[in-house]
């Protein structure tokens, strides 16, 4: 039988936690990986890819031979990058003369291949091409606008397959609320043909508008690129139930110090430190201890005459 191996300390403990299933599930990061032979453009790609999710991703510089996501077996290694890394979405870059700057866009699902897309890359130019002011450079980390322009990433299947893997490689983590003051990049797709994207990153500029809403306007500010579907892997009909499963109970915040009676309801326990009454100075100039003084003297005095009055008549 297998040994089953647990984690003995408490950093193990608390990393096994934090790759534990969870009802929310936090932001995927993403891994990058170079193939056997890669060209100057794949190179730039990929680096300018890890530049803009470099809060959320991990880069291998070294090649990898044994890494083939559309062959039977070549998913192994990948498979195992991505458990040690802890990653659900990789990019995977390869340059043959068959397939000339490949791009290998994938996601997994319990550290296991999941989907995969498969795109060239034309019309390759990177950030540094751009002039723009610098101040308008948007920050990193910040939550980005994903727009998808065309008829064919609704009706073309390699395009909707497409769009699914570039919203979850873009858009970082998953939020409620949103401050649009904070919002400073947009990503921009546009369907040229059934199997062309163009892509560009833009920076957004807020201007008054006279409204509540401000004016938006778009900078390019790169990288950008043309992506050529070449192919594509869906996910089983069973695979994709079992991933997209969800949970109808959210998760509750656990309540310090808080229990529930049946007859009481909700009672709470508030923690007082000890007031230490024994050792409370109480104040020399009391009015009332004065008094009480005052009259002890009167009434010594009084008792000392009246004892010398007898010692005298005696």
């Amino acid at each position: 039988m297998l040994e089953i191996k647990t984690a003995k300390t408490r950093k193990g403990k608390r990393e096994l936690e934090k790759r534990a299933p969870k009802l929310v599930e936090s932001g995927k990061k993403t891994l990058i990986l170079h193939g056997t032979k890669t060209s100057g453009v794949l190179n730039a790609v990929l680096a300018q890819i890890y530049h803009l999710k470099k809060d959320s991703a991990v880069k291998y510089s070294r090649k990898n031979e044994n890494v083939k996501p559309f062959e039977a077996g070549g998913e192994t290694s990948l498979e195992f990058f991505s458990l040690k890394t802890d990653c659900s979405i990789f990019v995977y870059g390869s340059h043959s003369k068959k397939r000339p700057d490949n791009l290998v866009i994938g996601r997994t699902y319990d550290h296991h291949i999941f989907d995969l897309v498969e795109v060239g890359v034309e019309n390759f130019k990177p950030m540094e091409s751009f002039s723009y002011n610098k101040k308008l450079a948007p920050k990193e980390g910040s939550k980005p606008f994903i727009v998808f322009i065309g008829e064919g990433f609704e009706a073309v299947e390699e395009l909707k397959h497409l769009k699914e893997v570039l919203l979850d490689l873009l858009r970082g983590e998953v939020v409620e609320n949103l401050n649009l003051a904070g919002v400073d990049r947009a990503y921009v797709c546009a369907a040229l043909s059934p199997n062309r994207v163009f892509f560009t990153h833009c920076a957004l500029r807020l201007k008054k508008s006279g409204t509540v809403v401000p004016r938006m306007e778009l900078e390019e500010v790169g990288p950008s690129m043309d992506f050529v579907v070449r192919r594509h892997r869906p996910p089983n009909e069973s695979l994709r139930k079992e991933a997209m499963k969800t949970s109808r109970e959210k998760p509750k915040k656990k309540e310090k110090n808080v229990k529930r009676d049946e007859l009481q309801g909700k009672i709470g326990s508030i923690y007082i430190p000890d007031q230490k009454v024994g050792e409370t100075p109480i104040p020399y100039k009391a009015k009332g201890v004065k008094r009480e003084r005052q009259e002890a003297k009167r009434k010594n005095e009084s008792d000392g005459s009246a004892s010398k009055r007898k010692k005298e008549d005696s």
